[in-house]
């Protein structure tokens, strides 16, 4: 690394948005059933609690109540310490090993756009994983420094997996970088933006808004974002007095990808629901399931492995209810020396299985990226 010390006050969990951060150390409780900790927030056993949930939520969470905590209205600034050319070189990538080719990803997608197009499911969000590893240990917290560094946005988040409880995620981090707001609460006011709909940039402009407008116009990812929006209308509509969702969704652009999103806000009738409560709630939308979503669940189970904490959600809440929850996207587990990176995308009946499978690699850019994968490898 560098010269400088490595921050005492270094983090357990750690929310970076452009809206505002969040960092926190040490925990005083924690809550491996995401459910008992939405009820501690409402009987005021807990002022706060943050982390993680898991994708499949009869797994342990990784929800604590932390020791102390630090906001700020700006995005997170990584100290020196995770910053430079010295941090950047203790990360020594020795291996990265795809758990599944893009080309064997491409055969799993044409099976279940068959099954699609067989069946009553509509919608199947298919992900792959790749296992990069290092000479040496990385720290968790300089590849969430690259990862805030690296977004647009100044997105980023890292979660201690230890407090879940579970063997397989012992000493493990899970960090990240997702542009998706799974869903916010402050006081009355509920918003969400999700995404669905997905191309990758390129290294030219005019490419890129070529490719933003055929996103545009594209009926299939049109179709494939309306399941979406129309998940989050079923579950919020009861809930509040007032919804407004757009017709239409706009482009939304990170500094790999080009998404189709919709800013989503409502009213609650009442503060019954807690940030916490709605995202276990609307968790997992088709976004990152499908739908129906026990069958696409299913599809899911069947093809995977397990997702662990990918695609789950990253967030806080706090006693009166107010909190947020990022879908927990463009990121990876840190174990020892190994790093799991994972990416998906929604298959619909109308989908092509190549150009799929080819989405998976340009979404995965986002971790290998801050992971210091060279170049040429990251062609997974």
């Amino acid at each position: 690394m560098n010269s400088e010390q490595r921050p005492v006050t270094a983090p357990d969990f750690l929310l970076s948005r452009s809206t505002g951060s969040i960092r926190t150390q040490g925990w005083k409780a924690t809550f491996p059933d995401p459910f008992e900790a939405a009820t501690a927030l409402r009987d005021g056993e807990a002022e706060l609690i943050v982390g993680a949930i898991p994708f499949d939520t009869a797994h342990n969470a990784a929800l604590m109540e932390p020791e102390t905590v630090t906001w700020s209205r700006s995005p997170l600034e990584p100290p020196a310490y995770f910053r430079g050319p010295s941090a950047s070189s203790s990360l020594k990538v020795v291996d990265v090993r795809p758990l599944i080719t893009a080309a064997d990803h491409q055969t799993v997608v044409e099976a279940a756009i068959a099954t699609i197009q067989q069946t009553h499911v509509r919608k199947v969000v298919l992900a792959r994983a790749v296992d990069v590893e290092f000479a040496e240990a990385p720290d968790p917290l300089l590849i969430a420094a690259r990862l805030i560094d690296l977004s647009a946005n100044r997105d980023g988040f890292a979660v201690d997996l230890t407090v879940s409880g579970s063997d397989a995620t012992s000493g493990a981090f899970f960090t990240g970088s997702s542009p998706e707001l799974l869903v916010s609460r402050r006081g009355s006011t509920v918003s969400a933006f999700p995404l669905a709909g997905s191309a990758p940039r390129t290294g030219s402009a005019s490419v890129n808004e070529a490719t933003a407008q055929a996103l545009s116009n594209s009926a299939k990812d049109h179709i494939e974002h309306r399941y979406v929006v129309e998940h989050y209308r079923r579950i919020l509509e009861p809930l509040c007095s007032r919804l407004t969702i757009p017709d239409s969704p706009e482009i939304h652009e990170t500094n790999e990808m080009i998404h189709l999103g919709t800013h989503i806000e409502g009213v609650l009738k009442d503060a019954e629901f807690s940030a916490l409560d709605l995202a276990l709630m609307l968790h997992p939308t088709p976004a990152v399931g499908g739908t129906p979503t026990d069958d696409a669940l299913g599809i899911i189970n069947e093809c995977e492995l397990d997702r662990s904490f990918y695609a789950g959600a990253v967030g806080w809440c706090n006693s009166e209810g107010d909190g947020e929850y990022m879908v927990a996207i463009r990121s990876c587990v840190i174990r020892d020396t190994i790093a799991r990176a994972w990416a998906g995308g929604g298959i619909i009946a109308t989908s092509d299985a190549e150009d799929e499978a080819q989405e998976t690699t340009a979404k995965l850019q986002t971790a290998l990226r801050a992971l210091n994968v060279p170049a040429a490898l990251r062609v997974v």
